[in-house]
């Protein structure tokens, strides 16, 4: 007599209905390998958390909010620690960082892809950060670091700047004494100004209204010849596996290049509507960040990119003592070509 079947263990029962549904939720999908080309469709049910504060601004400014094929629910929040939380908790689809999150989310254990990318065209003409020299502190050149105690922030771009600036002057981490602070809000030019620190990389306004507020006493900036320009779109690797999810995605790097282009198309609406509305600032900080910033590049080649943060990786593999990676796995390169029409 043939032998009869044997029960399946339960949790094998449902690992097993679970593969013929697809999803838990019910849904058909099956994963999307990460070769495939990328869905063009997004399916009803999906819908992306968005945490990339002024692309929504610039969205709405410009009349395309509304006009997505499926729901976004915007995260109030931005920076590569916020954003790995947000992530590690399930919380957020898509963030919007620097160079660094992504290289330090990989080493902690999550992985991540980056989906698209943006600089500066001249960025050496347009720094995201200049180097803040607190009253008295002599330095004009890069070479006069030795010896300074420099804002050093792990984890974050203004960090990773500054052991750029370091090698570039030819001086190591002992060379000089590296004092840990947070780069968040005022706190590197209120450092600089109270000499806690001699130098900190600042950026944004900070930069204008340091040497306002403390030109006076001797504060001043220099300039680190470096590019510092990287921003990207970021995601966990496992999101890219839900196919409508990655439609999604797609649909919205194509409006974030949008938004790109038409924020630096209308300084007045984009100084007026996020500088001033949102953000709280004047007229003329707007304008001198409009200024600062200069014309976006959006390549659809990614390999230069990748070229300059595998410098910026082994930078910071050599400092820190973790393993190095290779740029190019941080990257999904099905994305480098969408653009505005998607």
């Amino acid at each position: 007599m043939p032998a009869h079947p044997r029960p399946l263990p339960a949790v094998l029962l449902l690992s097993v209905l679970l593969a013929a549904c697809g999803q838990a939720d019910g849904s058909t999908q099956q994963a999307l390998a990460p070769d495939a080309p990328l869905p063009t469709t997004v399916p009803r049910g999906t819908k992306l958390i968005v945490g990339d504060p002024p692309t929504k601004i610039a969205l709405e400014l410009s009349g395309e909010i509304g006009t997505f094929s499926f729901p976004i629910e915007w995260a109030n929040l931005s920076g590569g620690p916020q954003t790995s939380e947000a992530f590690r908790a399930g919380a957020l689809d898509v963030g919007a960082v620097a160079e660094i999150p992504a290289i330090h989310a990989t080493w902690t254990g999550l992985p991540v892809k980056i989906i698209a990318s943006r600089f500066r065209k001249d960025p050496l003409a347009h720094p995201t950060y200049e180097l803040g020299i607190a009253p008295g502190a002599h330095v004009k050149t890069l070479a006069d670091l030795r010896g300074k105690k420099i804002a050093y922030s792990p984890g974050q771009a203004q960090g990773a700047l500054v052991l750029k600036v370091l090698k570039k002057a030819g001086l190591t981490k002992q060379d000089v004494t590296l004092v840990e602070l947070p780069s968040t809000g005022d706190v590197y030019p209120n450092a600089l100004a109270a000499r806690q620190v001699d130098v900190a990389p600042i950026g944004g306004v900070n930069i204008k209204r340091y040497t306002a507020t403390f030109g006076k006493d001797g504060a001043t900036t220099i300039r680190h010849g470096l590019r510092d320009d990287p921003s990207h779109l970021y995601v966990r690797a496992e999101t890219l596996r839900d196919p409508g999810k990655a439609a999604a995605l797609r649909e919205y790097v194509a409006a974030w290049v949008r938004a790109s282009r038409w924020v630096h198309e209308h300084p007045k609406e984009w100084i007026e509507g996020y500088y001033v509305k949102d953000q709280g600032l004047t007229p003329d900080d707007g304008r001198y960040l409009v200024d600062l910033a200069g014309e976006p590049d959006l390549p659809t080649d990614w390999s230069q990119a990748v070229a300059r943060h595998q410098e910026t990786i082994d930078i910071l593999a050599a400092e820190t003592g973790n393993r190095p990676l290779k740029a190019a796995d941080l990257y999904d390169l099905r994305f480098q070509t969408v653009r505005d029409g998607a």
